[in-house]
Formats: C-alpha cells, sequence, structure tokens
C-alpha cells in the first residue's frame, strides 16, 4: 500500500531495519511489539506489523463487485520505536560496536545482543 510522502526533508540515518523487532513507546499503539516490514528512510518513518491499524473503505472496481472495507497498517515516525530483545523481553538504546571480524555491528546497550550477523 503507497503511503503519502511528505515532503523530504533529508534522507536521515535510521537505528532500525527491515526484519528488526521493535516496541512502540509512544502513541496510541504504545507497548505493543512487532516486526518492521519496510523503512522509508527519505520520511523517517517505519511500517511495524500489527501496529497503527486503519480502515479503509475500498469502492467497488467492477460493476456488481460489492465495496469492502480494509484493515491495513499505516507507517509511523522511526522515533516512536526502540529495538526489542525477544530473548529478555526488554526494550533496549542501541550502540554501535566492531565484531572480531571487524565489522562495525549493532548491539543493544541493556542485553548485549548483537542484532547484525
Amino acid at each position: 500500500m503507497a503511503i503519502k510522502q511528505a515532503k523530504p526533508v533529508q534522507r536521515t540515518k535510521m537505528h532500525v531495519k527491515t526484519g528488526d523487532t521493535v516496541q512502540v513507546i509512544a502513541g496510541k499503539d504504545k507497548g505493543k511489539v512487532g516486526e518492521i516490514v519496510q523503512t522509508y528512510p527519505k520520511v523517517s518513518k517505519v511500517l511495524v506489523k500489527g501496529v497503527n491499524m486503519k480502515t479503509k473503505h475500498v469502492k467497488p472496481q467492477q460493476e456488481g463487485e460489492s465495496g469492502r472495507i480494509v484493515t491495513a497498517e499505516f507507517p509511523i515516525h522511526s522515533s516512536n520505536v526502540m529495538l526489542y530483545s525477544t530473548k529478555q523481553n526488554v526494550a533496549s538504546r542501541v550502540c554501535y560496536t566492531v565484531n572480531e571480524q571487524g565489522r562495525k555491528v549493532r548491539m543493544l546497550k541493556k542485553t548485549g545482543e548483537i542484532l547484525d550477523k
């Protein structure tokens, strides 16, 4: 589902990536945990599975077809999510460290869990 793009200010580096498990820390869905389905770096938004559900009325496309109501996830701002450790069930900030191979990887501050492989 395409979203209406806001005016892009500048492409920002986000602390989350597609596939990360996050917890919502602000808004109507505060406390919910879900996986990031898609990221929109130009507007600094993320699409989280099961969060910010909205109903949309869809008109019938063909004659004889009836209209329907579709519920779908809509993007939320990336600052409203925090990385979540599924092993210890705790949300944490992210820090960057260098692993044994010399690669820069993301790590959860509270648990020390490495996110990037």
